[in-house]
């Protein structure tokens, strides 16, 4: 691949996520693309079919123009309206016609990086009329692929790949969001000090510090008198992190030391990813 060095951790993880999704997804038989995943309201095929809109939109393909219907519950905002015409538009698509989109989607993806010349801080499409740098375009793809990879194997009862390129990929996405999650959405006091202890496949302990106007930080050095301890694994930080399951469903996972009303707070608002 030719892609700039800054971007070049970000196509790694893609790589590796798209391929084993295609894996994922090639033996299937109808119904199994009718199976539930833990990302809310989407089945097997809808999860493929917004991996391959998403990709067909780092392509610079024209949107469909399709009406979404009317009984969509769960299309509650402008961002899940965007994302969903991608997947609405193939709901009746059948096993052949998915597999060969997806494939020939991926096809063309992987030359566009072979040939990717632009450098990180070029400006390129974003969802609902936005524009993103070529880097963060690269990054949430990375990250899209890695946590929709994950559905896919909850759904089809494969687990794995959970310390692959894109696992790392994700820890850094995700914990960028917590220092907000942490002082402005749970309210931690100022001069408070919250500690995340996440072991497994990929094993790390991060510091959320609030400072005296309220705002968060984070870094990798712990604290001696935190207000709240969280600890847990990591699958189970991933899939309350990506709205997959809330901390009620899975009290056994969790561990919490300190302010419980705060650590309520936290776990109350601990997804970050987009509804």
């Amino acid at each position: 691949m030719t892609v700039h060095p800054s971007l070049q951790n970000y196509a790694d993880a893609w790589t590796h996520a798209v391929e084993t999704i295609a894996e994922l997804v090639q033996p299937l038989v109808e119904g199994e693309w009718n199976r539930a995943t833990p990302c809310p309201s989407w089945s097997v095929r809808d999860i493929v079919s917004h991996v391959i809109g998403m990709e067909t939109e780092m392509l610079g393909d024209p949107r469909p123009i399709h009406s979404l219907p009317r009984d969509l519950f769960h299309v509650r905002t402008d961002h899940a309206r965007y994302m969903e015409m991608q997947v609405d538009v193939r709901r009746h698509h059948t096993s052949p016609e998915m597999t060969a989109e997806l494939e020939y989607v991926l096809i063309r993806r992987a030359r566009q990086l072979r040939n990717e010349n632009r450098a990180p801080d070029a400006m390129v499409r974003a969802p609902l009329s936005a524009e993103q740098t070529l880097e963060v375009a690269y990054r949430t793809r990375a990250f899209d692929c890695w946590v929709h990879e994950q559905d896919l194997r909850a759904a089809l009862g494969v687990p794995g790949n959970l310390d692959s390129p894109g696992a790392y990929v994700a820890r850094d996405f995700l914990l960028e969001a917590l220092p907000d999650v942490v002082a402005k959405e749970a309210g931690a006091p100022a001069g408070s000090a919250v500690v995340l202890d996440v072991t497994g496949p990929v094993e790390f302990l991060r510091t959320v510090r609030v400072d005296a106007q309220g705002n968060g930080s984070i870094d990798g050095t712990p604290s001696l008198g935190p207000a709240v301890t969280l600890a847990m694994d990591w699958e189970t930080y991933v899939r309350l992190a990506c709205g997959r399951v809330r901390a009620a469903e899975v009290p056994d996972r969790v561990k919490i030391e300190g302010d419980e009303k705060l650590a309520e707070a936290i776990l109350e608002h601990f997804a970050v990813t987009p509804k």
